[in-house]
């Protein structure tokens, strides 16, 4: 269940690799270097960019259960199979109602990105207990935290900021959804499990060339500012305006916070 258009998957994917963080990353990668194979569930896989991210990080020996909800994106899932050794099956599934059958004890990692802020305490809490009872590694990256920055700065863009964050709380198809606390709370839950954590930031960067991500993020900013009814149609949109014009000039840029985390089992536990 991934929400999200093939059309926008394709086009933040680069900026996704470019932001996971590489001390978190790194954790992964050598939890799981001793292993000659390693069979890997990756919820809410959108179109494949994770295990397309991940797989030259992993043992050579790789089985994939890619799982979403959205059939046209696990097709592009399905196809995107990197090569020898490495093994995809692709699973339609909601998530909200349909979480245990996605986890077994035959996993050795869960991975996620870009879902932990859409979705609700009552689900995180449920996702939490089931991976701590079996129990399984979790690597969740790209978890939207609220922290922007905007360059050059406008009048309005805390206004903006404040409405997008607010959206961000709303239902997304979990319950109402964690949105800006979500990296913190999963990774409170995780320690409450005993689980070590190692963490860190995963933000997109967006400079004055990346024009066609920064008008496809602006023009979303806006959208949820409007659907929460905060600023004014007539201050979004010229707000909008403004910003589309510092893109166009070369003059823009975007800092968007993410946060990355790597829960495992702890040796005493």
């Amino acid at each position: 269940m991934s929400g999200f258009s093939a059309e926008w998957l394709a086009l933040r994917e680069r900026y996704d690799l470019a932001a996971r963080n590489p001390n978190v990353l790194d954790a992964v990668t050598t939890s799981l270097k001793a292993l000659p194979s390693v069979h890997v569930v990756d919820l809410a896989c959108g179109s494949g960019s994770t295990m397309r991210a991940l797989h030259t990080h992993f043992p050579a020996r790789q089985h994939w259960d890619l799982i979403d909800n959205d059939p046209d994106l696990l097709t592009l899932a399905r196809n995107g199979n990197p090569g020898e050794g490495i093994t995809l099956n692709t699973v339609r599934l909601d998530l909200n109602r349909d979480l245990d059958a996605a986890l077994d004890a035959t996993v050795g990692l869960i991975t996620t990105s870009a879902l932990l802020d859409l979705v609700s305490k009552t689900w995180l809490d449920r996702f939490l207990r089931k991976a701590g009872n079996l129990p399984l590694p979790i690597y969740a990256a790209l978890t939207y935290d609220g922290r922007t920055d905007l360059s050059p700065a406008d009048p309005l863009d805390a206004a903006i900021v404040s409405a997008v964050n607010k959206h961000q709380r709303t239902d997304k198809g979990f319950g109402p959804a964690l949105g800006p606390s979500a990296a913190a709370s999963a990774i409170a839950g995780c320690e409450s499990l005993e689980y070590s954590v190692v963490s860190g930031e995963s933000d997109w960067v967006l400079g004055p060339d990346d024009r066609a991500m920064q008008n496809e993020l602006l023009e979303g900013w806006a959208s949820a500012a409007h659907d929460m009814g905060t600023p004014s149609d007539a201050e979004i949109a010229s707000w909008l305006a403004r910003r589309r014009a510092a893109v166009s000039e070369g003059l823009s840029s975007v800092r968007v916070g993410h946060v990355d985390f790597f829960a495992f089992p702890s040796s005493t536990r």
